[in-house]
């Protein structure tokens, strides 16, 4: 029998804090004091009579206790961010509605060709097309925001509760604008004396970077800028002596113009899936299944690495 002292404002704070991983940043969002955050996180652990969540200096640790019912309070947030989307989709004339979240790595590389299919299978269907890095959008995936994301899978621990099918395999491209100077000479070892575009922690492709330049012998980049940002990337790698290291499918169409280069330097070890990463508990509906049917056309078309 579920307490029904038990609100809405209880489970979204708990949900709140554990992807924020931290009472602070969890009460900005939802605007509220953090005493206010605090007193609403007790009610529920006293209501629940277990404890959810250990505060330390490091941040905020979940409990075991607390990883299970995380688990089924971002179920329910979906299920009524469904529901609220399902009362949209009546409001707007019955149009069915598909929210997906993209990595750089398939924005413009797989994408594009994506959505023209699904429109000719589904014309009176909305598309919502939204980027960013790999912990936004799995957030907002697990909250109900989004029905599915394509990109490379990340770390196990962000994958709870979440389904993956691969679809296929990139590599990490080391990239530098035509006529750099590396070109000539492309030994790894000398990319240490360029700017270095690195990929973020907690982007899907950093690990794989981080082991990669490790296995090279390589474990200092100093002169690093930190980025998930495809559009700054594009620019400021243009127009210097930056190397940049992403994913390959976020600067094909570059290195296919010849704008950008690829140093011929063997990333093979850095090969990882690219997928559809869903809600475990997510009943597709036509229009997903449209979607896949899409994807899969895309794929089979485009020349994707198996």
């Amino acid at each position: 029998m579920i307490d029904r002292r038990i609100k809405f404002r209880h489970i979204q704070c708990f949900v709140e804090i554990c992807r924020e991983g931290s009472f602070k940043l969890a009460s900005q969002k939802l605007f509220l004091t953090q005493p206010a955050i605090s007193k609403t996180m007790k009610e529920l652990e006293e209501l629940l009579g277990h404890q959810l969540l250990i505060r330390d200096r490091g941040g905020v640790q979940v409990t075991e206790d607390g990883a299970v019912f995380l688990r089924f309070a971002q179920m329910s947030i979906a299920a009524l961010q469904q529901g609220i989307d399902g009362m949209a989709q009546d409001h707007d004339g019955f149009r069915q509605t598909l929210s997906v979240g993209v990595l750089p790595s398939v924005a413009a590389r797989l994408v594009p060709d994506v959505a023209h299919r699904f429109g000719a299978l589904m014309p009176d269907a909305v598309l919502r097309v939204t980027d960013g890095p790999y912990a936004y959008l799995i957030d907002r995936l697990k909250l109900g925001a989004l029905d599915l994301v394509i990109g490379r899978m990340g770390a196990h621990e962000q994958m709870k509760g979440v389904s993956f099918t691969p679809l296929y395999q990139e590599s990490i491209a080391l990239v530098v604008r035509a006529g750099h100077p590396l070109l000539d000479d492309p030994v790894l070892s000398r990319i240490v004396d360029w700017p270095i575009l690195y990929p973020v922690e907690g982007a899907a492709i950093r690990p794989a970077a981080d082991r990669f330049f490790v296995e090279q012998g390589i474990g200092t980049l100093p002169r690093r800028i930190e980025t998930v940002s495809g559009a700054f990337g594009r620019v400021f790698v243009q127009n210097s002596d930056a190397v940049w290291v992403i994913s390959e499918g976020v600067v094909e169409n570059e290195v296919e113009r010849g704008v950008l280069a690829r140093l011929p330097i063997s990333s093979d070890s850095t090969r990882g899936a690219i997928g559809v990463m869903t809600r475990e508990d997510w009943d597709v509906p036509l229009v997903g299944r449209q979607f896949r049917r899409a994807l899969n056309e895309a794929i089979a078309s485009g020349g994707f690495g198996a």
